[in-house]
């Protein structure tokens, strides 16, 4: 079908929740996508940092048509192939440069950022019950507030939004739940000073050690740890939204390892599957026993083929010398990427980068649409700033190919 007849369709039948570009995709292979025509496409987008191996990757590819051929679905009532397998892999992953004897961290498997997320709070609001409990104190005395960062990004569904502090995405969804406070990324004195303020009402911070959304922003170490030792004096948790900068995007397992912290619980999703719809939660220690049957759940969580995918993902993810390539390649992409006339700042880590266009220079979502007729596939977050999340298995050649289209599309 061509991208006219495919456009007509979905402006009668599909609801616009997006302004797609004027591209219909039928063919991906590795970091290059085909459209409808047969043109092909430099890929550093990757689905949103979600194809993480590349397109149709032989090892996922495999695996889900594998499972498909056994079983596609049967519930959580059961115990099926693989889900243990990928709990290990994660718990694994997770306690990466942790010190010997770690405790493993258990999951619950969702199907997307915003249900991991979910999940995240509910088992925060439950912990903080629990505790309260323990301490005599009834459960409305409970501590309920989830502490999250200003610009920062968690999911689209009604608690997600609430988590989510940019007023801009709020406003028309009133009221959202309560229960959340918002401080700005990277001020010590400010979290220090909720806490001060409010200290007893906390039951999680919910951070993103790089926030994507917002244009790949890095938080420091001194402000994530001092959220992990302000929450451990009150006994609450330390949330690690990891959907974006986790599964080796930054060149290590997970985005908290870079900053010397060790969370409680982490939001998993994106790049797990290697493509295929999945999300997880994962928490250690006494988070880890929080949720009890009844408590939460999910009809397609965990599923047959979900669960072959990611263990096929995380899998290859793991291998010896993946991580050192996606590091080395993401400094070679930042090098490149600030050598570029119009460029003014480039900041990431790993396969995930920002560049902030300088004054002058035209503006991103003008760049990106000039790139996409220049066969290439980016992404803008603001009107000054690009975002790049290339699948993980991108070369320096890529990186040359990507700088080569691009430099010509940043002078005005």
């Amino acid at each position: 079908m061509t991208l006219q007849e495919q456009q007509a369709l979905e402006d009668a039948y599909v609801m616009a929740t997006f302004a797609r570009k004027p591209v219909e995709f039928v063919r991906g292979e590795g970091m290059r996508l085909y459209d409808d025509r047969g043109a092909e496409y430099l890929d550093c987008l990757s689905g949103i940092g979600v194809v993480s191996l590349g397109h149709c990757a032989p090892p996922v590819v495999a695996a889900v048509q594998a499972q498909a051929a056994e079983l596609l679905h049967v519930s959580n009532y059961y115990y099926i192939e693989h889900r243990g397998q990928v709990a290990r892999l994660l718990s694994e992953l997770l306690n990466a440069g942790a010190p010997g004897g770690a405790a493993p961290w258990k999951t619950f498997f969702a199907n997307s950022g915003a249900e991991a997320n979910e999940c995240a709070i509910k088992l925060a609001r439950l912990h903080g019950r629990r505790r309260a409990e323990a301490a005599g104190r009834p459960g409305g005395e409970a501590p309920r507030l989830i502490v999250t960062l200003e610009g920062s990004f968690h999911g689209r569904t009604l608690a997600t939004l609430a988590a989510t502090a940019q007023p801009a995405k709020q406003e028309a969804f009133q009221p959202l739940p309560e229960g959340f406070a918002a401080t700005p990324p990277n001020d010590v004195a400010a979290l220090e000073a909720l806490f001060a303020e409010r200290g007893a009402e906390v039951c999680a911070v919910m951070v993103e050690c790089i926030q994507g959304e917002s244009g790949v922003h890095p938080c420091t170490a001194e402000f994530l740890q001092a959220a992990r030792r302000l929450t451990a004096e009150r006994g609450a948790l330390l949330i690690c939204d990891e959907v974006q900068c986790g599964c080796f995007r930054t060149g290590e397992p997970f985005g908290f390892q870079l900053f010397g912290v060790r969370p409680d619980v982490v939001a998993i999703a994106k790049g797990v599957a290697g493509g295929f719809p999945m999300g997880a939660c994962a928490a250690c220690g006494e988070a880890a026993e929080v949720l009890a049957p009844g408590d939460h759940g999910s009809t397609f969580g965990g599923s047959n083929l979900a669960m072959a995918a990611a263990q096929a993902t995380l899998s290859a993810l793991a291998a010896p010398g993946f991580a050192d390539q996606v590091r080395e390649v993401g400094a070679y992409l930042r090098e490149r990427l600030a050598a570029l006339p119009g460029v003014a700042q480039v900041r990431g880590h790993g396969l995930m980068v920002g560049a902030d266009l300088a004054e002058g220079a035209p503006a991103a979502p003008d760049v990106v649409a000039a790139a996409l007729e220049a066969g290439l596939v980016l992404n803008a977050t603001g009107p000054r700033t690009l975002r790049f999340l290339p699948p993980l298995i991108c070369a320096k050649e890529d990186v040359d190919c990507l700088v080569e289209r691009l430099a010509p599309l940043l002078v005005a």
